[in-house]
């Protein structure tokens, strides 16, 4: 059997030895399947997520019967986690987070503290997103919520990695205005322990804003980077192989 045979089309001449073209090939493929594996653990975790979400924002349950032991950063099923809560907005104390942004608009996340009624705990209830073109000195529309109300919400616990922007905060102007939400921050300024979370209402609940965070929040950003990174290296694998058996590069250069 002929290991090598030459082809010519125009100017353009290749030399393939089926050897080794086999062995290229079978890499190039191996790197295109890792990157189509990663691609599919991205759809995995966005599927298990919202399957999570819907089972839980059937059985969503009291805030306060959340255990102690399970209000940390790194129990993942704190993360979306459906709770309602029952209580009274403290309208007065609303916090303005700036430089949020819905439909390419930026303006800012509302906050608005929430009492229970069980154990007068406070817990910070991120309503949604205002416009932030006001006019000076004009008090922004912030749909306040009077009397008790029960709404559902999604614990949103934050990426460790998510860097905090420090902001000086004037704490004699209300509604209070800062760069970002940190809840032992809001401690100090309430004067009150709070929920360790902030919690995002759901749709059609009393005090709703415009949503604009996902409903899902989920991390595929390093699969679709490793998958990035397996398909290039399969084109530069097939790229690599053909300038090296044909007159790509002459032509490219522009001496054939």
């Amino acid at each position: 059997m002929q290991l090598r045979k030459d082809f010519t089309l125009g100017i353009f001449h290749i030399r393939i030895n089926w050897l080794i073209a086999a062995c290229t090939l079978m890499t190039a493929f191996s790197f295109g399947s890792l990157g189509l594996w990663q691609l599919d653990r991205a759809a995995e975790k966005v599927d298990t997520q919202r399957a999570l979400e819907e089972r839980l924002s059937v059985s969503a349950g009291p805030i306060e019967d959340i255990p102690a032991g399970h209000l940390n950063a790194a129990n993942p099923e704190m993360q979306n986690r459906h709770v309602s809560l029952t209580g009274e907005y403290l309208n007065e104390r609303t916090i303005l987070v700036s430089a949020e942004f819905f439909e390419s608009q930026i303006g800012y996340g509302v906050v608005t503290p929430l009492r229970l009624s069980s154990n007068n705990q406070l817990v910070l209830v991120h309503r949604g997103w205002t416009t932030g073109i006001l006019p000076p000195n004009t008090p922004p529309n912030l749909r306040p919520v009077d009397g008790p109300v029960t709404v559902t919400a999604q614990v949103f616990v934050p990426d460790g990695k998510t860097r905090v922007i420090s902001s000086t905060i004037d704490t004699g102007q209300w509604p209070l205005r800062i760069r970002s939400l940190e809840i032992d921050v809001m401690e100090e300024i309430l004067a009150e322990p709070l929920f360790p979370f902030e919690v995002r209402l759901t749709e059609d609940q009393a005090g709703t804003l415009a949503r604009h965070w996902p409903a899902v929040n989920v991390n595929v950003n390093q699969n679709l980077s490793y998958s990035l990174q397996w398909y290039s290296l399969a084109l530069l694998v097939l790229f690599a192989s053909i300038l090296a058996s044909s007159n790509l590069w002459a032509i490219l250069k522009g001496t054939e």
